[in-house]
């Protein structure tokens, strides 16, 4: 599908100036707020168009809240390998636990490190990082049993594929007999301590592809994740040896375009075969941070980074964003606000304009692990509200929708306390996920049999596309007698978003304080669309 055809988020003018895009009224909505769906207390709020009302900046309604769970070296989990399953599934549900603790609506694993896998693969081996034996099953579904509790927590599970890394060393011989880079010794490449697959061989994109669609096809994961790793990081006085793929393959271009190509050809089908198996998953991208620096190329970053991505990795990320190949992209602007060779003020202006007027959200890599341990070379970093400070800045940016901080371990480690200033300040509501109307425009039907006991909700199951159901709770000393549109635009409202249950929902409120408030519901599908409210007083 060209760009040209698909819908567009709104340029930044048209936000900041709270121009309405064009007007939606979502499935469900009637013109009349006091409308009844069902029973004599109800009546519909309709949900009012983007833009119509003024909000507060540092307060979206809707924001990507997440953290990365790496498993590479046990990064963050297992904590190391050969745990039971049940010591597993404690600590993972820990790591979910704080998630939700924090506010945050997703969570990114990696589930696919070194060529491996954290699911029962009929492409590659368990993982190593799980039971320190590659091959040796952990007695359970990593990836089956992260999927499930995290829906069960309200959070979207987005699943973190490495697609050439093989292992972390360069001898084939540490790899089980059976693994695919021992099977067809031609498709890996020592390079700088360790073992890729080959982009530039065609079988391998293909069977990266293969491998990471029957996690998608198998599982209900909200989305397929990249990090920053396509070719490899450029290592001092090392050669990635594919001259005889580039002779039979290269077809008269340069090298630097060839591997460019490799690598646009695999984003380009996977995309396309994602979508094709499961319309509302995703495909995001979190590259390193600085595409071509100004001095390389004119359109390129005021940076002075020694890494380009174009150039060094063979990754066209603004390329893909600008061709609308992915959903969404995360450059990991791991720098402090006035970091002289990559400052993280320029890189999220110039990724706002490179976003603007394209399908594509963008979030933010935030280095929480930089926090009070970098301060030698970079002094920043030893100000707690150093991360506080890049939110305020995203704030201006209508642009950014969200931010993923990287990794878990040092969010939970909370250092200076920069996490609790950032939950305090920033994440003190719950907040919906961005709308993505290239998924789906459609709202949900709005819910049904809405009742209320004291300070109980309950309502019937919602239609078969909601994912999910919006609180609001509003004083009725600001709404007087009815909520309205209004109020639906505002998050300090917003007092719960909860997963929906196919056989009955209810909620209590723990939290509702003195005076008389007025309560809405509403339905939010996957694709972050939102149907009319029902309230009820």
């Amino acid at each position: 599908m060209s760009i040209d055809h698909l819908p567009k988020k709104p340029g930044r003018r048209s936000v900041l100036l709270g121009v309405a895009a064009a007007p939606f009224v979502a499935a469900g909505t009637t013109c009349a707020a006091d409308a009844s769906p069902r029973g004599s207390h109800n009546y519909v709020v309709p949900q009012p168009r983007p833009g119509q009302y003024p909000t507060d900046p540092t307060m979206p309604k809707h924001e990507l809240r997440a953290f990365w769970v790496s498993v590479v070296a046990n990064i963050d989990w297992p904590s190391k390998p050969g745990l039971s399953a049940a010591q597993q599934q404690a600590e993972l549900i820990a790591w979910l636990d704080l998630a939700a603790a924090e506010r945050h609506n997703a969570v990114v694993l990696q589930v696919r490190p070194t060529a491996d896998a954290l699911w029962p693969s009929p492409y590659e081996p368990w993982s190593a990082w799980l039971t320190g034996e590659q091959g040796t099953d952990p007695g359970y579904d990593p990836l089956g049993f992260a999927v499930e509790e995290a829906h069960k927590r309200n959070l979207e599970l987005h699943a973190w594929f490495n697609p050439f890394r093989v292992a972390m060393t360069e001898v084939p011989s540490t790899l089980v007999p059976s693994h695919p880079a021992r099977q067809h010794p031609e498709w890996a490449l020592p390079y700088g301590g360790k073992l890729y697959y080959n982009p530039g061989e065609p079988a391998v994109r293909r069977f990266v592809e293969d491998a990471i669609m029957d996690a998608v096809e198998r599982y209900d994961i909200d989305a397929v994740h990249f990090d920053d790793y396509f070719y490899p990081y450029p290592a001092a006085g090392k050669v990635f040896h594919d001259e005889e793929q580039y002779a039979k393959y290269g077809n008269g271009m340069s090298l630097d375009d060839w591997r460019r190509s490799n690598i646009d050809d695999l984003i380009v089908r996977l995309g396309r075969r994602i979508k094709k198996s499961k319309p509302l998953c995703q495909f995001g991208i979190s590259p390193f941070a600085v595409w071509r620096n100004k001095a390389t190329d004119p359109i390129g970053s005021d940076t002075t980074a020694g890494v380009e991505t174009y150039d060094d990795l063979y990754a066209d990320t603004r390329g893909w964003v600008k061709k609308g190949w992915i959903d969404y992209i995360c450059p990991q602007i791991y720098w402090s606000i006035g970091f002289a060779p990559a400052d993280y003020a320029t890189l999220v202006d110039w990724w706002s304009d490179v976003v603007d007027h394209t399908p594509v959200h963008l979030y933010i890599g935030q280095a929480t692990y930089k926090v009070n341990t970098n301060g030698a070379v970079d002094p920043h970093w030893l100000n707690p509200e150093e991360l506080s400070s890049h939110l305020q800045l995203n704030a201006s940016y209508p642009q950014v929708d969200g931010n993923i901080y990287f990794s878990a371990v040092p969010v939970r480690n909370d250092e200076l306390g920069a996490t609790t200033l950032l939950d305090e300040k920033w994440y003190s509501k719950p907040a919906l996920l961005p709308v993505t109307p290239r998924l789906k425009r459609r709202a949900p039907a709005r819910v049904d049999d809405l009742t209320r006991h004291a300070d109980t909700l309950r309502w019937g199951t919602g239609s078969r596309d909601t994912a999910h159901f919006a609180i609001y709770r509003i004083p009725l000393q600001h709404s007087h007698s009815h909520a309205k549109s209004r109020d639906l635009a505002d998050a300090r409202y917003l007092a719960a978003v909860i997963p929906a249950d196919r056989r009955s929902n209810s909620w209590t409120d723990g939290d509702a304080g003195s005076g008389t408030h007025v309560y809405v519901v509403s339905a939010v599908d996957r694709a972050g669309n939102e149907s009319a409210g029902v309230a009820v007083s």
